[in-house]
């Protein structure tokens, strides 16, 4: 019969090797060993009791763990967002400018699948529900369905009448809002809400980004020429009081009036060429014009075109703008290819904001590890958030009138030639706060 010897365990030296213990028992290996004694490197070795129990307590316990981790996987936090949108119906002077049936949306899209990626090891996951109104349908019958669905956050493509009372309706349904089509300055201003964060930038803001650069390069005199609509005067009154901001001088003023007509026809193309340098011709001596055309109505006609060779800026030439299909700065060329990648289009300044509005929420749920609504909130509206969007700086809330901050960017159309705020253009909290209306300027008081 053949015995083998089993030793007591080994004890470890505090240099790290190993000492055997004096003392061995003879064990007969045809004998039953204990659940203590198990077998290594060819002897038996007799585990101490405590440690068998230890080990049968960890893998008793190990399918409740398994059970536990997969009921876990399969019922992530869900976090519902709206995105609630009007009509589509613009016109552009340029054909290759004519928006997506999904602008704005798209970029929301992309933003859900960018949450979810990091919402799979946070147990969260976005899920986003599209409503387009129809003409003459209540946005806040829209709003109020949302809320029925436990959707208590909403990304509006709104006119600023329609967003209003959108959020009116659901103030009292704990809905935020998140304003990404609207530009007017009254609704960061005078008609501003509690329960509406203004991803999009403000006429103004964008105003103020081109005027610092036209200043910069010491084209202070402009030749301001306006539309007609209502949307160009406001317009109009951004450059004007950007103006007087930083020092530059508005030399003379003209309104271009919307007469109708078919501009893109062959005949359309002749009357352009002849009208444009008769419009801009004996114009008091300035350094650049300046468009206001919200409308699209005669700004992309000016450039080549005036009287006078002057460089053309604000609604045609140099455009102000959040976002541009050129961008490729600080990883916004990463964020266009997953858009192409998605979408068979160029990425749009509706997209970037319909983007930074769901990102807004997957940054919230990320930092503060939860999908309580209240919470989330609370920490958008905190001093503490911050989210990145491929602008070359983290972008933060104002908490005066809950517009988010963000350098704007100035584009020819297939580059970007500066990013706003200009060098030299101070401020003694942030110099994002020179763009758009300050704290001491603000008329705004959250209700």
């Amino acid at each position: 019969m053949i015995r083998l010897r089993a030793r007591t365990p080994y004890v470890m030296r505090a240099e790290g090797t190993r000492k055997r213990s004096s003392k061995a028992v003879a064990m007969d290996c045809s004998r039953p060993r204990s659940p203590a004694t198990t077998w290594r490197a060819g002897r038996a070795f007799a585990w101490p009791a405590a440690w068998s129990s230890w080990l049968v307590l960890l893998f008793s316990g190990l399918p409740l763990l398994i059970a536990i981790s997969a009921a876990m996987a399969a019922e992530p936090a869900e976090i519902k967002i709206g995105y609630l949108r009007q009509p589509l119906e613009k016109f552009t002077i340029s054909y290759r400018d004519q928006p997506a049936e999904n602008d704005g949306l798209a970029g929301a899209l992309v933003a859900i699948d960018d949450n979810n990626t990091t919402g799979k090891f946070l147990n969260q996951k976005f899920t986003l529900e599209d409503v387009k109104l129809k003409e003459g349908s209540d946005p806040a019958a829209a709003v109020n369905a949302f809320a029925d669905k436990g959707i208590l956050f909403v990304v509006a493509d709104l006119e600023p009448d329609a967003l209003l009372k959108a959020a009116d309706a659901g103030k009292a349904r704990g809905v935020l809002m998140f304003n990404v089509g609207a530009p007017d300055d009254r609704l960061r201003e005078e008609d501003c809400r509690a329960n509406v964060v203004h991803v999009a930038p403000a006429r103004s803001m964008l105003a103020d980004g081109l005027a610092q650069y036209l200043v910069w390069k010491k084209w202070r005199r402009w030749l301001l020429v306006t539309g007609s609509h209502d949307k160009d005067k406001l317009l109009a009154d951004a450059y004007r009081r950007a103006a007087k901001r930083f020092g530059a001088k508005i030399v003379e003023e003209r309104e271009f009036k919307d007469t109708g007509g078919a501009r893109r026809t062959d005949s359309g193309i002749v009357q352009i060429q002849s009208q444009m340098p008769v419009f801009t011709q004996e114009a008091t001596d300035y350094d650049v014009l300046v468009a206001a055309d919200e409308s699209e109505v005669f700004a992309g006609y000016l450039p080549y075109r005036t009287w006078d060779a002057r460089p053309v800026a604000g609604s045609a030439g140099l455009v102000p703008t959040s976002w541009d299909a050129s961008h490729t700065q600080w990883g916004a060329i990463q964020m266009q290819s997953r858009f192409t990648k998605k979408f068979p289009r160029f990425m749009t300044a509706l997209d970037i904001e319909g983007w930074t509005a769901v990102r807004m929420l997957g940054e919230a749920a990320a930092r503060t590890h939860t999908t309580d609504a209240g919470k989330l909130v609370d920490f958008i509206k905190s001093p503490e958030f911050s989210v990145a969007a491929f602008k070359g700086q983290k972008l933060t809330l104002r908490d005066w009138n809950l517009q988010l901050r963000q350098p704007i960017l100035l584009s020819d159309g297939r580059t970007i030639v500066s990013v706003s705020p200009q060098e030299g253009f101070l401020h003694q909290v942030s110099e994002l706060d020179t763009l758009g209306y300050d704290r001491p300027e603000t008329k705004c008081s959250l209700k």
